[in-house]
């Protein structure tokens, strides 16, 4: 029997290769996406799915009651993933107002009706229902140069966005603890790779450097972080909600460490190669600014447990992903200019100046 999964946010970065590796494996899952399509959300991003009977749409807010429950009620998933999320830490710091609606309340409302849904499921249907909550390491905060993020680790989130997350993996908790909830969470590294929303860091890079702008790397480029490939994560995702325990939670990353600055060296020269330019190095484009408020200076995960327990590893290092992630976007040059033809501009957020002109009001 297929599964029938309901997928939060499944139009933006990382739901839509969710949704595509699903129907890559089977493609007689039924799946319902659930997106309210806000600036990072892109129909068309899946016209691959809509080639498949079994993928439904539903154009949503998760903080509406009457829309989510009777969208449970109709579809009555085996499976939730969870991915609604406002996660882009320079909007967090500009206006957070959007962040605790979507990523604190919108989560509390998806919990409580998703249980009062399993709660009225019998029998096999109540044991084979799961639910997964996707969350980020940023809620353990910013590590020194030694060490690694484990599942223990404290939580001391340093942004708006890391804060409203770190609140609703507490809820997804709690709800397991207290009323038996067959959740869990997976908290990821930094993710890449087709499809991501062009005001992150690589698309921003190579976007930029595609056009001969200056190529911006925050502060003196020496935060570090670590990459996962998405597609990557995406089979880690299925992994832990068919093999997972539920109550746990697993870290997922990449295993590829390395500072924002030379993830632009690197991801440059690569470009120098592929798509050279006319004149000169793309190396050249790369201008340092202001650094972002309260920026963590270090993230690295430990994916020991999920290794151990499940049996999973990444199969991409950060040179053969970053390399199929630049020829996706020259292969897609249609995708990002249907993107930038339209409100958003890539430009620098984050600077806390909009949160400060509210304040004065």
């Amino acid at each position: 029997m297929s599964e029938k999964y309901i997928v939060t946010g499944g139009a933006g970065f990382i739901g839509v290769n969710f949704i595509y590796s699903l129907l890559k494996k089977d493609s007689a899952t039924q799946i319902l996406n659930i997106d309210k399509l806000t600036y990072a959300g892109n129909p068309n991003s899946l016209t691959f799915a809509s080639q498949h009977q079994g993928y439904r749409f539903l154009k949503a807010d998760i903080i509406d009651e009457k829309l989510i429950f009777n969208a449970l009620d109709e579809f009555k998933p085996t499976k939730i993933v969870h991915f609604a999320a406002e996660s882009h830490v320079d909007r967090s710091i500009d206006g957070p107002d959007a962040f605790v609606r979507t990523n604190i309340m919108g989560t509390y409302n998806l919990l409580k009706l998703a249980f009062r849904y399993f709660d009225a499921l019998t029998g096999s249907q109540k044991d084979r229902f799961r639910f997964l909550h996707v969350s980020t390491d940023e809620v353990f905060g910013s590590l020194g140069k030694q060490g690694f993020f484990t599942e223990d680790s404290r939580y001391a989130p340093n942004s708006p966005y890391s804060a409203s997350k770190a609140a609703s993996d507490h809820l997804t908790r709690a709800w397991h603890k207290t009323y038996g909830f067959p959740l869990l969470t997976t908290n990821c590294s930094n993710n890449y790779g087709p499809y991501q929303f062009p005001e992150k860091l690589i698309p921003v890079i190579l976007l930029n450097a595609l056009e001969g702008k200056p190529v911006p790397i925050y502060g003196d480029g020496s935060n570090i972080r670590d990459w996962l490939y998405v597609e990557d994560h995406c089979e880690a995702i299925q992994t832990v909600i068919n093999k997972g325990k539920t109550g746990e939670t697993y870290n997922i990353g990449g295993a590829n460490e390395m500072s924002n600055l030379r993830l632009a060296e690197t991801l440059l020269t690569l470009l120098d190669e592929i798509r050279p330019k006319k004149k000169g190095s793309y190396l050249d484009l790369i201008s340092f600014v202001k650094d972002r408020p309260g920026h963590d200076m270090r993230y690295a995960i430990s994916i020991d447990k999920i290794k151990k327990e499940l049996g999973w590893q990444p199969k991409e290092s950060f040179l053969s992903g970053i390399k199929k992630t630049i020829h996706w976007y020259l292969e897609h040059e249609g995708w990002v200019k249907g993107i930038l033809s339209g409100e958003y501009k890539i430009g620098r957020l984050g600077l806390g100046e909009a949160l400060k002109n509210v304040l004065k009001r």
